[in-house]
């Protein structure tokens, strides 16, 4: 259900949670201490992806502005935030971390730039303080890529910490991509925006949700899902595999035709491994795009909502497809 009608709510707060029982308490403080000023009617969701710790508990115990979704299993960040994006009913729809490493009192600032007809607010990271080298320069090279790639460009130190209007919610909710990755699809939609810097906070507890191998599953899928440069880089890479085997065959005939002994066996067999290896490259390239198109059609829901707090609207429904 895509909520395009605001309702007589101003401002929706969307945060995904995984394993944050230690994080929901303060973080709802410090989201009520930075949206009473503002003066404007607002909700908070909490959309719990399948943790197994007692955040669902500390969300159906909070106050009276927020609205919880109970995820059947952990569906992943992104397809967590898009069931909160989804139940937004606001103009205005800011998405965040539940880590406290999005800072609260950012909100009025952003909540300002709205109001100065910015449909799009992104925020810019500086996370000098927090992340470690590896992961600062790993997070680069990524973004660097990705848009090279995609020629979406998002810039490194883009998270999904950011606000919609509603028509731009409204439109990236018709996206059906099958690996998420809102930050390069808020940039495809193309919305007029603007940046605003801020410092990552420390996280006040837990750990971080995305160890490397996530980090790689999520790079890979989101080149996949808005690039298909791959496939062609596997063209030129046939033809200069084709053009070094060519100019290997030549050189054989040559020493043939003119009676000398051809040499090189070692490097016959090194070429020949090396071609084998390009081939199981793309093969395999090929591989993930096609897994991608099976994925697609079996058209399954990209979330599936088990429960939601007694706060919320009688008409959602327990279980939510959004194909």
């Amino acid at each position: 259900m895509n909520n395009s009608t605001p309702n007589n709510t101003y401002l929706s707060i969307v945060i995904p949670l995984f394993n944050e029982e230690d994080n929901v308490d303060l973080l709802l403080r410090a989201l009520e201490d930075n949206l009473q000023p503002l003066n404007v009617s607002y909700e908070i969701i909490l959309v719990d992806d399948g943790s197994s710790d007692k955040t669902w508990v500390k969300i159906k115990q909070s106050s009276v502005r927020v609205r919880g979704i109970k995820l059947a299993r952990n569906f992943g960040h992104q397809h967590a935030l898009l069931a909160g994006l989804n139940s937004a009913k606001g103009q205005a729809i800011i998405s965040m971390d539940g880590d406290l490493q999005h800072p609260p009192s950012l909100i009025q600032e952003m909540m300002q730039k709205h109001k100065e007809g910015n449909l799009v607010v992104n925020t810019y990271r500086n996370d000098t303080e927090v992340a470690s080298l590896f992961k600062r320069k790993s997070s680069s090279v990524f973004y660097k890529l990705f848009s090279f790639l995609t020629d979406v460009p998002v810039a490194p130190g883009t998270s999904d910490f950011r606000l919609l209007d509603r028509i731009v919610l409204d439109q990236l909710l018709q996206l059906k991509d099958v690996d998420l990755f809102l930050r390069g699809a808020v940039e495809w939609l193309g919305f007029p925006s603007v940046t605003i810097p801020y410092a990552a906070g420390k996280r006040f507890a837990g750990v971080s949700k995305y160890p490397l191998s996530k980090m790689i599953t999520f790079a890979k899928g989101s080149i996949i899902s808005f690039s298909t440069k791959p496939l062609v880089l596997g063209i030129w890479l046939g033809v200069i595999t084709s053009i070094l085997a060519f100019l290997e065959i030549i050189y054989i005939i040559h020493k043939v035709l003119i009676g000398d002994t051809v040499p090189g066996w070692a490097s016959m067999v090194g070429i020949t491994s090396f071609l084998f290896g390009v081939l199981f490259i793309m093969l395999g390239i090929i591989g993930i795009y096609l897994a991608r198109i099976h994925v697609a059609l079996q058209n399954r829901p990209r979330f599936i909502i088990q429960e939601l707090t007694a706060k919320q609207d009688a008409q959602q429904s327990i279980f939510h497809t959004l194909s």
